[in-house]
């Protein structure tokens, strides 16, 4: 089995992330899911959230909107709407953002494209915010240990 897996995050504008990771969790619409080397092929419907990338003791997180990703034994294909690095991430244009969100998914008068919209951004700008927490902080690897 290898030790690493090939991820690379896709959105329509550009390649986001091409990079090796040991260890790579993605926000499923069920649930997270972790794939480690060697994964079983499988195709997952992706949620707004954390995209987080091990790579040793070394842990990225990334904020997606949602799309699906590819896992192929060891390889990671993740094609999201949109996506940002922690770094990346403006929190104050993101709670902003989230409260013009709310107001629109509040009003009564809305038609149903807006409040889907709405409801979308709102999940986005929560993702982004809940990353960008992350930011800084150390996170020790996961317990695993692939052979």
């Amino acid at each position: 089995m290898a030790k690493s897996l090939s991820l690379e995050m896709v959105t329509p504008e550009k390649i986001a992330l091409k990079s090796q990771a040991s260890f790579v969790v993605l926000p499923a619409y069920e649930g997270e899911m972790g794939i480690l080397p060697g994964h079983e092929p499988f195709m997952v419907e992706l949620t707004a959230g954390e995209v987080r990338v091990t790579d040793g003791n070394d842990v990225k997180h990334y904020a997606i909107a949602g799309g699906f990703a590819e896992i192929l034994k060891d390889k990671v294909s993740v094609f999201a709407e949109t996506a940002e690095m922690a770094s990346e991430i403006d929190a104050e244009a993101a709670r902003q953002a989230m409260e013009r969100a709310k107001a629109t998914a509040a009003r009564r008068d809305v038609d149903p494209m807006t409040l889907a919209a709405a409801e979308a951004a709102l999940r986005w700008e929560q993702a982004k915010l809940r990353v960008a927490a992350l930011r800084g902080r150390r996170k020790p690897a996961p317990p695993h240990r692939p052979e």
